[in-house]
């Protein structure tokens, strides 16, 4: 009995289609825990146009603070690579992730980076501006797979579905809210504090309970004095207890000087040690 012969045609439609689903059937290597493109405690609000390439989202602020000349942060570590194209991206950076994943961060103002320098999740890579194509200071802000743009995805949590325009959605950032510091400080403070946007007394976000608290870092700004000639320039970053209606109360800031067991412009942890700086 002859062998039956099958046709080379059939042959290379099995093959196709053995290769196809390996390619579909081959996970996706797992995303770094990408963290919002800006610091700690801020609130910004986000929104993707018709116009925008893959699956981005723009962001600006929405906390009060200026968008334009913000720290644009590294949303996970990898080595950045900066480019230009003025009639597009302006300047921008992308970041690669490695295992196939890379954030880029368009229409920068200035770049905080050198290029194929690694960064640090959290680590300042460039400010907020508006090169390039762009009507107003934005962070135009993507994650990419194998060059495909994804969802964006913070925190383990998918932005999906986009608003169409600024003002209905939000998020508040907690990338780099380690301050640099290895993590949070304990302080005891002796009266129930005001916490602000900034260091100075501006835009009150809500209060810090007397007590024992944590802090995440220390910045130099609004002297804050009482009628006993006691002051303090240092305010500490940290997360409020009570939070004002329409306001943010993680990463506000709180002056030193409510510090029970330290002087004049003075930062120091309950073990005594420099609280450092943001």
């Amino acid at each position: 009995m002859r062998a039956r012969i099958t046709p080379l045609g059939t042959l290379l439609a099995l093959l196709a289609g053995l290769l196809t689903a390996l390619v579909t059937t081959t996970p996706a290597q797992a995303a770094p825990l990408f963290k919002a493109p800006y610091p700690c405690g801020q609130k910004w609000t986000y929104g993707h146009h018709s116009a925008e390439v893959r699956q981005a989202l723009d962001f600006i602020r929405a906390d009060g603070g200026t968008t334009a000349g913000t720290p644009v942060l590294a949303s996970a570590s990898g080595t950045a690579y900066r480019y230009s194209q003025p009639s597009g991206a302006g300047n921008y950076i992308v970041v690669d992730h490695g295992s196939g994943w890379k954030t880029y961060y368009f229409h920068l103002n200035a770049y905080s980076v050198a290029n194929g320098a690694w960064v640090a999740q959290g680590q300042q890579i460039g400010t907020t501006g508006s090169t390039g194509n762009s009507s107003g200071a934005h962070i135009h802000y993507e994650q990419l797979y194998n060059g495909v743009g994804q969802p964006i995805v913070i925190n383990g949590a998918s932005l999906a579905p986009y608003p169409g325009s600024y003002g209905s959605k939000y998020l508040t950032s907690d990338n780099g809210c380690s301050g640099g510091g290895g993590g949070k400080y304990w302080v005891d403070t002796f009266a129930n504090a005001t916490g602000y946007a900034q260091a100075n007394t501006n835009d009150a976000q809500g209060v810090l309970n007397a007590g024992t608290n944590y802090v995440y870092c220390k910045v130099w700004g609004q002297e804050v004095r009482d009628a006993s000639g006691n002051f303090n320039h240092w305010w500490l970053r940290t997360d409020l207890d009570t939070v004002y209606a329409g306001k943010n109360g993680n990463g506000a800031y709180v002056s030193a000087y409510y510090l029970s067991r330290w002087g004049n412009d003075e930062a120091r942890d309950n073990n005594g040690a420099t609280i450092p700086s943001c």
